[in-house]
């Protein structure tokens, strides 16, 4: 039998003793005051965030990616977040991994006993090639998924770096790792269901390892996502007023520069920064390994 009752997921939240019985309204004003403590419990783990975003940001510097390994809810939050950095950021899907416990088909409906694997995680690992240039992210809520331990485990046997990200503090995976991100948001409103508080808290982290590791090797200038994929309409237009807000070019100088740049926002910026054809700016760019602000700097020199 496994012992809960020192998780403070698994602890009931005074707060809601009587949630069945309240009304929406009240349901709704409770969870939402609840909410705040996703936000509140991250401040504390800013440095540890802050250490994790400097290892993962010179992995995908040196050729490495980012790998989220969890099961159930973690798992689910972690393949969400990587699938949307390439339409973002640019980069392929094999940057940002996520593996859930069960494969993909667990995204959409549970696999009865997948996380209880050590192995699973271990064979999944191996299918993707991991190897010690990688990061591996263990997302566990409990803090001592067996499909998240094992999957820490054979990374650090290879000399990949490993990191946690929990939700209870004194758990397995904070033991085992040098590095553990413990955000405790404290009980849920509905006990134990930790894709609420614990999801958010979770979800919150994530963006900020993703979104500042690709700040770090130059897929943002100022705040915009200059190598965002032109996918559909709505994206085009975003692309065509990133141009002009970053160069305050008009709309038809951006759409006829984005054009001659094949649709790199990015390029096409640096042709109009610098006033020069594609060539020259994706040469720029090669020798800023990719950052718009290096170029600027050199420019202003």
């Amino acid at each position: 039998m496994i012992d809960l009752s020192k998780m403070t997921t698994e602890q009931v939240n005074p707060n809601t003793v009587h949630l069945s019985a309240m009304s929406i309204r009240e349901a709704i004003t409770t969870m939402n005051q609840e909410d705040y403590n996703a936000v509140k419990c991250i401040e504390s783990q800013i440095d540890m965030i802050e250490k994790v975003i400097t290892i993962t940001s010179d992995a995908l510097e040196n050729g490495g990616r980012i790998i989220y390994i969890g099961a159930g809810t973690s798992g689910r939050l972690g393949l969400l977040d990587a699938v949307e950095c390439p339409p973002t950021f640019g980069v392929d899907y094999n940057t940002v991994v996520g593996l859930i416990a069960g494969g993909d088909n667990a995204f959409v409906k549970a696999v009865e006993g997948a996380e209880d694997s050590k192995q699973f995680a271990v064979d999944d690992l191996k299918k993707i090639g991991l190897n010690e240039k990688d990061v591996v992210i263990g997302v566990a809520a409990s803090g001592r998924t067996p499909y998240v331990i094992g999957g820490l485990e054979y990374a650090a046997s290879i000399n990949a770096f490993s990191c946690g990200l929990v939700c209870n503090r004194s758990s397995e995976i904070e033991a085992m790792c040098e590095h553990t991100i413990v955000v405790e948001p404290g009980p849920e409103v509905l006990t134990g269901s930790t894709r609420l508080k614990a999801g958010t808290a979770t979800k919150l982290v994530l963006n900020m390892i993703s979104t500042i590791s690709m700040i770090r090797i130059g897929k943002v200038y100022n705040n915009y996502m200059v190598d965002v994929k032109m996918s559909n309409q709505k994206l085009i237009t975003r692309g065509i007023n990133i141009i002009c807000s970053v160069t305050d070019c008009s709309q038809e100088t951006a759409q006829a520069t984005l054009e001659k740049a094949d649709g790199s926002v990015k390029t096409a910026i640096v042709m109009v920064l610098l006033d020069c054809d594609k060539d020259s700016a994706e040469k720029a760019l090669c020798k800023a390994k990719g950052r718009i602000q290096e170029i600027m700097d050199t420019k202003e020199d």
